[in-house]
């Protein structure tokens, strides 16, 4: 229902029936772990088209620290120079790659409520938190207000840009 797939398309791709995808989303059974897996190859973030490469270009030339990863497995899609900067590592040791072992307690508890703030509904509004500063060898977060927007990508999958907020917005 998030990515607007219906169910008997999802099946056809799983390769199971629509009512076993029914008894998932109504929570009366749930997928092994094989079917989770291929549940999310198909339903991550994808750049496909000219106009989701151009959001990769314009978040990949931003002066701002910005990045943008995949809703549902928070690869990260792109990234700017300046959140590059921020960063220890070069984007090539992040791009493609899961950032959630970088999550601090802040992220992760915002992450386990996004549903309360209307994150996966069509018209969603940002999210803005506050999270707390952690330290990696690969990166530094500095304790920041972050506010995340949920965009649709021309395949129905969802990116999530994060950036941080500026100590005057609220």
């Amino acid at each position: 229902m998030l990515n607007r797939i219906k169910q008997d398309v999802l099946a056809h791709e799983l390769g199971v029936s629509q009512s076993r995808i029914s008894r998932w989303e109504s929570g009366r059974s749930h997928p092994n772990h094989k079917d989770c897996l291929r549940i999310t190859t198909l339903l991550r973030a994808r750049a496909d088209s000219a106009a989701d490469n151009a959001l990769l270009h314009l978040v990949s030339r931003s002066s701002e620290p910005v990045h943008l990863v995949c809703d549902l497995t928070h690869r990260l899609l792109a990234m700017s120079p300046a959140r590059e900067r921020e960063w220890r590592a070069p984007v090539s040791e992040f791009l493609h790659r899961p950032l959630w072992r970088f999550a601090t307690d802040g992220i992760r508890s915002v992450e386990h409520r996004l549903a309360d703030f209307g994150w996966f509904e069509p018209l969603n509004d940002d999210v803005v938190y506050w999270t707390e500063a952690a330290d990696f060898p690969e990166m530094s977060i500095p304790e920041s207000q972050i506010r995340i927007s949920r965009l649709q990508l021309s395949d129905g999958s969802f990116a999530r840009l994060v950036r941080e907020e500026s100590s005057s917005a609220a």
